[in-house]
């Protein structure tokens, strides 16, 4: 691995989930096309937010990557080896550098072990001695999280959700890794308490040099935490930009979209960002529309909407890196244009426009 290659580069990843049906033979009879193509890179100790509705698929990207999952198609490579359908014995040494921190703090911990048990598992699992013994690991661990070490003989029920999270936060640091999938770390905690678990991740960035795939649907802890956003829809990325960029001069309607949901407060002599609100339900990903998945829901649909798929690329007007996969992005932020203006209906029903505010 060169110093000038990515530490992870996925590339083409795609996960389907067959459906089975018949009687009395079980047959595939369709699939759920969770991921389909996805492509995005992170770089060492850089912080990639990955955003989107509920069921875009976000989660299921995390699993493949951690190799939770078996990828249907694509292609995995972290520091330069493929590790798309590395068996077991190839994942060994790969797997204590990718650790995972789960997103309900009360089901990923283990009722019946100990707080010291839990943070030292994967220490046990991978045959790992440190420097001074394991229980002095822990303890130095939870320090670093935040926690008391002498709560290395308690159980998970004696603690809050912030408090698991945190354990959880010091299992995933306990071999020292180079990447952390945080897959919605903070949704299931209080919001006086996200604060702490975002901070202290990002603290834990900062001084171990850590790179985070950081997953979550709250764009305003994904804008503090991530140096780069992609932005999910019905298990494709729509747009992929640095953080700045991204939420400043959004490209793709349906990232315009969601960040006019975001709450802000504004200045009275400051005018309300426009409110775009999409009409229609998220179609399934049994059967996604044809080209762009976003089309059944986009004011600016055409015929080349339904029968081409966007790819993802740099579109006329975008920094570098900053990528879109539109037909008719957005133009740039303070151009005369750059106000949403509705085109050609695709065929079939009319397509419902934005309802502004």
């Amino acid at each position: 691995m060169s110093s000038t290659d990515p530490l992870l580069d996925v590339s083409g990843l795609t996960k389907h989930f067959p459906i089975k049906g018949g009687f009395p033979i079980r047959r595939t009879v369709g699939a759920v096309q969770a991921v389909d193509g996805l492509d995005f890179t992170v770089s060492e100790g850089e912080s990639l937010g990955l955003v989107g509705e509920s069921g875009c698929g976000k989660s299921t990207t995390g699993r493949l990557v951690t190799r939770l999952l078996e990828p249907t198609a694509g292609r995995i490579t972290y520091r330069g080896q493929d590790i798309t359908h590395a068996s077991r014995k190839q994942l060994a040494p790969v797997r204590s550098e990718i650790q995972m921190i789960f997103q309900d703090p009360y089901a990923s911990l283990n009722p019946r072990q100990t707080v010291g048990k839990i943070v030292s598992a994967p220490m046990e699992v991978n045959g790992i001695e440190p420097p001074g013994g394991r229980e002095a690991r822990v303890r130095e661990l939870l320090e670093t999280v935040g926690l008391n070490p002498e709560h290395y003989n308690r159980f998970p029920h004696e603690f809050s959700g912030g408090q698991r999270q945190r354990i959880g936060v010091a299992r995933a640091l306990a071999l020292e890794p180079k990447l952390i999938v945080a897959d919605e770390p903070v949704s299931a905690l209080d919001v006086s308490i996200q604060a702490q678990v975002v901070n202290l991740l990002q603290k834990l960035q900062k001084e171990l040099g850590i790179a985070f795939l950081f997953i979550a649907h709250d764009l305003a802890i994904v804008r503090h935490f991530s140096q780069r956003v992609a932005v999910m829809y019905l298990g494709r990325i729509v747009e992929i930009a640095d953080r700045e960029d991204l939420y400043g001069n959004p490209r793709h309607p349906y990232t315009r979209a969601l960040l006019s949901a975001v709450p802000e407060v504004t200045a009275d002599d400051v005018p309300a960002r426009e409110r775009i609100r999409l009409t229609g339900d998220v179609p399934s990903p049994v059967n996604p529309p044809s080209g762009c998945r976003f089309r059944t829901r986009c004011w600016k649909a055409t015929d080349k909407c339904a029968s081409e798929t966007p790819p993802l690329v740099q579109v006329a007007g975008s920094r570098d890196g900053h990528l879109t996969a539109c037909h008719y992005p957005e133009e740039p932020a303070g151009t005369a244009s750059a106000v949403p203006k509705a085109r050609t209906a695709p065929a079939g029903p009319p397509l419902p426009g934005p309802q502004k505010e």
